[in-house]
């Protein structure tokens, strides 16, 4: 069985592609949606990533979303409601990724990750930092 921060990590990478379809959808540049859906690809291969981990463990696969993560995204529609598409979109992932980073450093940082759990976290993470960058890049673009 996995430990907690593992699948922890991996509902918050769920919440993540989750996040990505969302401003996907609410964005209204066409390159600002090219750019959502490539980096959406890139998280959904981390989270293969991450469940096949699970799946090596003998856990159950992520495949819904945590109820923090629809409480967040339900907040963020209807906030957004009163915002530019594109603007919305952007300041979505921009928070959503300083999240996620913050939480798989901590978990880096931890002790609570077993072996092979902790090898699939350190290769995630470079992709969570690319997704960091990528929404301190659109933020600015787009605020």
């Amino acid at each position: 069985m996995a430990t907690t921060v593992f699948k922890s990590l991996t509902d918050t990478t769920f919440d993540s592609v989750q996040g990505y379809r969302q401003a996907g959808e609410k964005a209204d540049n066409p390159q600002l949606k090219q750019a959502l859906h490539q980096r959406c690809s890139q998280r959904e291969n981390t989270l293969r990533q991450m469940n096949a981990e699970l799946e090596r463990q003998g856990d159950d696969l992520v495949t819904k979303g945590t109820m923090a993560g629809e409480a967040h995204q339900m907040w963020q529609s209807i906030t957004s409601a009163f915002e530019n598409g594109d603007e919305a979109a952007s300041k979505r992932v921009e928070e959503g990724e300083d999240y996620i980073k913050g939480k798989f450093q901590e978990a880096l940082e931890s002790n609570q990750l077993e072996a092979q759990e902790r090898a699939v976290v350190e290769q995630a993470y470079n992709e969570i930092c690319e997704g960091e960058r990528f929404g301190d890049l659109i933020s600015k673009q787009y605020d």
